[in-house]
């Protein structure tokens, strides 16, 4: 499936909305009508514009898009995070677990593949990466690093001590994880993507989960950083237009 990308004039943002590069529908188009692009709006308006402007028969993902003002080619000012949503994102993830010590537990705990150095052979051997997650111990992070991590890296699954998917106790992060918790980082232009949620959960569960990525984001701000560091903050439902919102 194609992206379609969307710019928001106030903010200068492309928000992705995953829809094919085909003409717009007569829905879009009469929802996009329903949001002043000129406008930014408070997020208690900006989720009542969300329920009006899902432009889908299913049960719409929720996004959140954020402008950063860093210089994501400089290294002291890459933004990365862990937030729990409240709610969690309504979508379940696979989580992949690599473990030679703690299979177990993390196939108890939920895990959807669960492998050591079988596993990490398979991934070498075909490429394939059937997770939206990894997560693993430290005993077999050499292995990792050596094996697959030119696999990995680029699709950000490596896991990481700084995203907290790195950890002894490898049942707590999976089950953390199945619960809601997630991570963020900028792309190469200085933004930052997340979902945080579905129509269906309604706008005060939507607030909740914002308002957590929110501090989450400032909480990740790199030290000693003198812009401004949140330039503009965009949310849009599936294949639904892009919404400005302030932030203070």
């Amino acid at each position: 499936m194609w992206e379609r990308f969307v710019r928001n004039t106030q903010t200068n943002f492309i928000c992705t909305t995953g829809i094919s590069m085909a003409k717009h529908s007569k829905r879009y188009l009469k929802n996009k009508e329903l949001v002043d692009p000129n406008l930014s709006y408070a997020l208690d308006e900006a989720l009542a514009l969300l329920e009006k402007t899902a432009n889908t028969k299913f049960d719409s993902s929720v996004e959140v898009h954020v402008k950063l003002g860093i210089d994501s080619k400089k290294g002291n000012e890459v933004v990365r995070g862990v937030v729990a949503l409240p709610h969690g994102t309504g979508k379940a993830k696979r989580v992949a677990a690599f473990t030679n010590s703690k299979q177990n537990e993390a196939k108890s705990a939920g895990a959807d593949i669960v492998g050591g150095a079988d596993l990490i052979a398979e991934i070498k051997k075909t490429g394939k990466c059937d997770f939206d997650i990894a997560v693993a111990t430290p005993d077999i992070m050499k292995d990792l690093a050596t094996g697959i991590a030119k696999i990995l890296g680029p699709k950000g699954l490596m896991p990481s001590p700084k995203n907290e998917t790195v950890a002894e106790q490898i049942a707590d992060v999976i089950l953390a994880l199945k619960k809601g918790k997630a991570n963020f980082k900028n792309d190469d232009h200085g933004n930052v993507h997340i979902g945080f949620g579905k129509i269906s959960f309604g706008a005060e569960k939507l607030k909740e989960n914002f308002d957590a990525f929110l501090g989450a984001l400032k909480s990740a701000k790199p030290e000693n950083f003198k812009k401004v560091f949140i330039k503009g903050v965009t949310v849009c439902a599936s294949m639904g237009p892009g919404i400005s919102v302030q932030v203070s």
